[in-house]
């Protein structure tokens, strides 16, 4: 039987300065550490990239212990890690690191994009690992946009694109180390879905763009509030677009681990973290110039 998921938490998604750059960050925020097992949400741009305006320009930098996820919704990026990967990933796309045991990367707008100039928007989301898993050997996964399964509303007016977990009997191709569904969805002005998320998951609605009514019952829009925490209760969550929108939906088995953060690492103890360190300076993560 279909149960809506109660709503815990409602809240905006201020802008936070990360060097030269302005972004969003609902997650983590006052009063929300995290929505385990996703630790961090940031929502970049639009910018407007130009030759005279570059600065999301991410020079080589290291990761462990969790999977850092670019989901691409206007421009063009260049990503390239000290596994040999280099991939441009364009409106749509997605790319899935698995930082495991340590990923140097960077990325930035390909050179071509910033001579034509455009915009530049993405989310960028770090999905924790299990202890068992934060040692793994590092991975990178690339999906353009039409290798990502659809699924579309009765009226056709929302497009549901399943990057990662199930909905509809359709899976997305990325593969996963915990049980979690990402989602985004494009929605016309009065297009309404159901999506069904396991009882067990932790889950949150993000707006990037537009305005939507969820579960019949509290408005999220683009520069007031953003995002809706749920609470683990019901196996449905429902939303109907007000006008034009953008969203993300989150969904993920809780690792109910302690976890231990500094920088670009995600662990369990303080001593890991060290080591981290210890490791990334002696070169053990690889090089990247």
């Amino acid at each position: 039987m279909k149960k809506l998921k109660s709503i815990q938490h409602k809240t905006a998604s201020p802008f936070v300065n990360m060097g030269p750059i302005k972004l969003r960050q609902p997650l983590p925020i006052q009063g929300i550490e995290n929505v385990d097992p996703f630790l961090l949400l940031h929502h970049y741009g639009p910018y407007a990239i130009s030759e005279f305006n570059n600065p999301f320009d991410l020079g080589p930098h290291p990761h462990r212990g969790f999977e850092p996820i670019t989901l691409l919704f206007k421009g063009e990026q260049f990503h390239r890690d000290s596994l040999g990967n280099e991939m441009v990933v364009k409106a749509g796309g997605v790319q899935w690191t698995t930082a495991g045991r340590g990923i140097i990367h960077a990325e930035a707008p390909t050179k071509e994009f910033v001579k034509k100039g455009g915009d530049l928007e993405g989310i960028q989301l770090w999905l924790n690992l299990p202890a068992k898993n934060k040692m793994m050997t590092p991975n990178y996964q690339h999906l353009e946009d039409e290798q990502i399964p659809k699924v579309f509303s009765d009226d056709k007016k929302v497009q549901l694109n399943i990057i990662a977990g199930n909905q509809n009997n359709k899976t997305g191709l990325i593969k996963t180390q915990t049980s979690v569904n990402v989602f985004t969805a494009n929605a016309e002005a009065g297009g309404t879905l159901e999506i069904d998320i396991p009882e067990t998951h932790q889950s949150l609605i993000y707006v990037l763009e537009g305005e939507i009514v969820v579960n019949n019952s509290d408005v999220l829009k683009k520069g007031e509030n953003q995002m809706i925490v749920f609470n683990q209760d019901g196996n449905t969550i429902q939303f109907e677009a007000k006008q034009k929108s953008t969203l993300l939906i989150l969904s993920g088995e809780p690792i109910n681990e302690k976890i231990t953060q500094y920088g670009p690492y995600v662990m369990n103890t303080q001593t890991e973290i060290l080591e981290a360190m210890r490791d990334y300076q002696q070169g053990k993560m690889g090089y990247l110039y």
